[in-house]
């Protein structure tokens, strides 16, 4: 299967047609098949072209969540889950039509324990909603995918981002959840207790799934407290393998980091021209600690001075918030800043992960691949666990342009396989990676084909996504 064109399962359009008839008088309003709606529920934020679901409904409940997957199950009917729609591996495609059931409306959160250090949300809940609502509590949610994803869509993609380093991804902070399933029976995964040893960990399974096994109707999430103090800064280096090396080194000494990023020489002359940032175009380091005010001190001068061994530096910290905001600002709005190098392209990003004694080779054999493609392709990554993305800018118009981005996204992923890697430390596998997925995983794809048979017989949940044709 060629990635710019994503394959098409059978329809049964008569199935489709009782569906959204039947719909359409349960829900009303609620229910949209115009194709204006339609087409904002496929939208892919890549070069996969989009698939249109047939319908698109907005439950409010976990109740009518059952309601609209028996339905479908009846006349089996595809169902694509939908948060904020912002997956970038063609997560939302409808390759055999269907229903998509956009979770936005439900957006409540439902419990905070604040001296449990846990809450219980809808999953329509967006991270930057949560944490406006926790500020006077004094905890945060501290998963941070850059995007102010749903947290529906986060577990569902496994989904992690700036802070991983410190506080893990989002299977280390879903503690259980509640989903209905495709039989349209609704299930609770587990309790608030922090640990347990009862039976399989579904909540693990369905965390990652990427809709294919359940759909999510609320989720119960480990909360951190904010922290006394913060300090960060960048910290230039005279090449990627320097700034990588002080990477692990950092990582040895034991140095609890909350966020560290990297930005490659390209990023970096990006960020300062989009951004107004006030450094010289070379590899950097964007660092953060979380502690006390002794402690990100300490750790601040520590990482300076590791920094400086490497040929680094000078690593220039504060712990003033508005500076701090200013620069995970120029983070966060990296791809913006990078379109900025090629109007009129468009940004196709694509993450690999590594063990991180093998990133500088990763992300070296990378830039030299960019190099010999003749591609405008930026590295920016959370290099903390090993983690890149790279965004390649190109024309979608253009199908020789498609078809060297798919050779080269081909070879990254081989490469991150062969380094003991993974095709995806954040992205998920949707449509486009599926052919990468057997290569990193082997026969333990058949054991996932047979639990997505057991838990989904009439394949209706979020078909044609994770699981390539055998």
């Amino acid at each position: 299967m060629n990635i710019a064109e994503p394959a098409l399962l059978k329809r049964d359009e008569t199935g489709i047609a009782k569906v959204t008839g039947i719909l359409k008088q349960r829900f009303g309003e609620r229910f949209h098949t115009g194709k204006s709606v339609r087409e904002q529920h496929a939208h892919t934020t890549t070069y996969i072209p989009s698939q249109l679901p047939d319908g698109v409904v907005f439950p409010e409940n976990g109740d009518e969540i059952q309601e609209i997957v028996r339905v479908c199950s009846e006349h089996e009917v595809p169902i694509i889950p939908f948060g904020i729609g912002s997956s970038l591996e063609g997560h939302v495609n409808a390759p055999g039509g269907g229903i998509s059931v956009d979770m936005s409306q439900m957006n409540r959160i439902l419990t905070v324990n604040a001296e449990d250090l846990d809450c219980v949300v809808e999953p329509g809940v967006t991270r930057e909603q949560l944490n406006t609502y926790l500020r006077d509590t004094g905890l945060f949610f501290p998963i941070d995918p850059g995007a102010n994803a749903t947290l529906g869509g986060m577990a569902a993609t496994r989904a992690s981002g700036t802070t991983a380093v410190r506080y893990g991804t989002m299977k280390d902070n879903v503690m259980a959840v509640t989903a209905v399933m495709a039989d349209g029976r609704h299930i609770k995964t587990g309790q608030r207790a922090r640990k347990s040893s009862a039976g399989y960990d579904l909540t693990r399974l369905l965390v990652g799934s990427e809709g294919t096994l359940g759909i999510f109707t609320s989720l119960t999430l480990k909360l951190q407290g904010i922290p006394q103090a913060i300090a960060g800064g960048v910290c230039p280096f005279p090449s990627v393998d320097a700034a990588c090396n002080a990477v692990i080194d950092t990582c040895q000494m034991g140095i609890p980091m909350a966020r560290i990023e990297l930005v490659n020489e390209l990023g970096m002359q990006a960020m300062i021209n989009y951004s107004k940032l006030e450094y010289d175009p070379s590899p950097c380091l964007f660092v953060e600690f979380h502690g006390s005010d002794e402690g990100v001190k300490e750790q601040s001068e520590l990482f300076g001075e590791i920094a400086e061994s490497h040929g680094g530096g000078p690593f220039k910290w504060t712990a003033q918030a508005e500076e701090r905001a200013k620069l995970w600002k120029a983070r966060h709005d990296s791809y913006w800043a990078v379109l900025t190098l090629r109007p009129g392209a468009q940004g196709i990003t694509t993450d690999v992960c590594v063990p991180i004694s093998r990133l500088a080779q990763c992300i070296a054999e990378t830039e030299e691949d960019i190099r010999e493609s003749g591609f405008i392709a930026p590295i920016i990554g959370h290099v903390g666990d090993g983690n890149f993305h790279v965004v390649v800018l190109m024309d979608l118009e253009n199908p020789d342009e498609i078809k060297a981005a798919e050779s080269f996204v081909a070879r990254l992923n081989k490469r991150a396989v062969a380094m003991d890697g993974t095709c995806t430390g954040e992205h998920g596998i949707g449509q486009g990676k599926m052919k990468y997925l057997v290569d990193e995983l082997g026969d333990s794809v058949d054991f996932m084909r047979e639990i997505k048979r057991a838990l989904d017989p009439k394949n209706i949940l979020n078909p044609g996504k994770i699981l390539p044709p055998k």
